[in-house]
């Protein structure tokens, strides 16, 4: 493909992104999701659509990340249980992360650059050179790490799409999970369930985001 063609495409995709930014804080729709019961408020707006709505905003926060992962999912389970909660957010993050993993596959290294930053990049390239799938399920699993940004990243390297979709999708399966059902919890008042949850999720995964400096270091060294 000539390179004015691809240029003008990477153009009107950052066009469209921009615009969707703007429209999302412009309008303070972002408002809504500082605070979980007026994120409940506008995902019911939708009305029979709202399933949609959710979907499309799981898919929207791993592209461009104006809205906190953390809050769509807790919203998820708050509004449709642990069970359909997960399944829906998963459905939206599954089809994110593809969507940017193609979009990275097809205009490389240039629209990366613009949808993250070079010096994340340049720090997490490294575990890609060799098809690194069990060190990026790894880094899918750790909480607080860019999985948005790791979704682009993995996009440059030879991982085929099918082992990076199971990847992505398995390894943020238990934060995803966890979320739905501590939204759940929340709906029902359940505060001695939400305080397992909460505790449970501490013992597995705190530790994972207190060490993940030190364990992207062993990592390294083992690449």
């Amino acid at each position: 493909m000539p390179m004015n063609k691809v240029l003008w495409k990477v153009i009107l995709l950052l066009f469209v992104l921009a615009a969707g930014v703007y429209v999302f804080f412009h309008y303070n729709l972002h408002t809504y999701f500082a605070n979980d019961e007026k994120a409940v408020e506008f995902i019911n707006s939708f009305g029979s659509f709202s399933v949609a709505a959710l979907i499309g905003l799981q898919i929207l926060q791993v592209l461009v990340a104006p809205i906190p992962g953390e809050a769509t999912g807790f919203v998820s389970g708050y509004l449709y249980g642990p069970v359909l909660g997960t399944l829906y957010s998963t459905i939206g993050l599954t089809l994110g992360s593809w969507i940017a993993f193609a979009l990275s596959r097809k205009y490389g290294l240039p629209l990366v650059e613009k949808a993250i930053s070079r010096e994340l990049v340049e720090k997490y390239d490294c575990f890609m050179e060799n098809r690194g799938i069990a060190v990026s399920f790894v880094l899918f699993l750790i909480p607080g790490f860019p999985k948005d940004a790791l979704c682009y990243i993995i996009g440059l390297s030879h991982m085929r799409t099918g082992v990076f979709l199971s990847v992505s999708t398995v390894g943020r399966l238990l934060g995803t999970t966890m979320l739905s059902i501590a939204g759940s919890c929340a709906r029902n008042r359940q505060g001695d369930a939400l305080l397992i949850v909460l505790g449970v999720s501490g013992v597995l995964l705190l530790p994972l985001y207190f060490y993940r400096e030190k364990i992207l270091t062993f990592l390294k060294k083992k690449q």
